[in-house]
């Protein structure tokens, strides 16, 4: 088990992430238009028992997948996205944001195919703070046509060219189908590091580099509560073995993360800083974001996972979908104490 982070081995790693802006990701996955609508209430409907929400104003982030993108580019990376967008206005929103933050985008489309889109109403009285009151989600339902899913398998396979590492954001939109993960595996198995986030379907990435799972999916994989230390390292280990990966990165909320190689070797990482969390929505994006490119850049997997920590300690300060730059990422790493 290795030594836990000390506050000179994170400031040892400032130099890492002034090479990123030299380096190429490769994300494939859910593209996903978070659209916040804001309004103000000030009573409750006559005609059933609910708040009349008056209508103030609205915008679209990046989520999803291309949450993780655009944590890529913040942190000076340079990045690609491949997945699937609709023809319809928040295909084009986010086709819009994709070309602001400077991020390549390749995307398969398909007549009669929806955006995956997650709207959020937040409101609240005139001097009380927002808060999200509904979400409504609109997008494919049942799996994608083959043709679509192997369109999307060549944008794979012909991006990874350029790219010095790939990161899977599958939130279970369809994207990520049996086309994409046989590439996938034969890119990891040509040496580029694959690393995958997947919210439903884990135990479908056999052959990649790193697995993150959180540790609710990490039970799901395992099929076991996973509530004590002993637990979690029984599991662990298994699902090493299983997926044949060469890294497991679990994250643990408050309990921070855990790293397991291909050894046997396990690395409890605790928890960075000690402020509470302000919301933790697309915490899980800026995680894998940091680490993927922290390894395109030459990191080992435990300096990449202390990266991914810090950065992940930082967004979880900000409300909503949002990224951390490389400037608040090296201004943390110096500050530690």
């Amino acid at each position: 088990m290795a030594a836990a982070s000390t506050a000179p081995a994170l400031r040892a790693l400032t130099q890492l992430p002034k090479t990123f802006a030299r380096r190429r990701v490769l994300l494939v996955g859910d593209l996903v238009a978070d659209r916040y609508i804001y309004g103000q209430t000030d009573r409750v409907s006559r005609e059933a028992p609910v708040l009349i929400v008056r209508y103030e104003s609205s915008e679209v982030k990046l989520g999803g997948g291309a949450n993780v993108a655009a944590n890529i580019r913040a942190l000076s990376g340079q990045v690609t996205a491949v997945g699937l967008l609709g023809a319809d206005d928040m295909g084009r929103a986010l086709r819009r944001l994709f070309e602001k933050e400077g991020i390549r985008l390749s995307a398969a489309s398909a007549k009669g195919l929806e955006t995956e889109t997650k709207t959020r109403i937040l409101a609240g009285g005139v001097n009380t703070t927002r808060q999200q009151m509904l979400r409504v989600d609109r997008g494919q339902r049942g799996p994608l046509p083959t043709r679509v899913r192997r369109a999307i398998a060549g944008l794979v396979e012909e991006a990874a060219k350029e790219s010095d590492a790939v990161v899977v954001s599958d939130y279970g939109a369809g994207v990520v189908g049996d086309e994409v993960r046989e590439v996938l595996r034969k890119l990891a198995g040509d040496g580029l590091p694959v690393c995958v986030d997947s919210r439903y379907a884990l135990a479908s990435f056999s052959g990649v580099t790193v697995c993150k799972p959180n540790e609710p999916e990490l039970e799901t994989l395992s099929g076991r509560p996973v509530r004590s230390e002993a637990e979690l390292m029984e599991a662990g280990h298994a699902a090493v073995k299983r997926l044949g990966c060469r890294a497991l990165l679990v994250t643990r909320g408050r309990q921070g993360m855990a790293l397991f190689d291909a050894d046997g070797g396990v690395d409890f990482i605790p928890v960075h800083g000690a402020k509470a969390a302000v919301d933790v929505t697309g915490a899980g994006d800026t995680v894998i974001a940091t680490f993927s490119l922290a390894l395109a850049a030459g990191a080992t997997f435990g300096e990449a996972a202390r990266l991914a920590n810090v950065a992940g300690s930082l967004v979880v300060q900000k409300p909503g979908t949002a990224t951390v730059s490389q400037d608040e990422l090296l201004g943390e790493l110096r500050s530690t104490r």
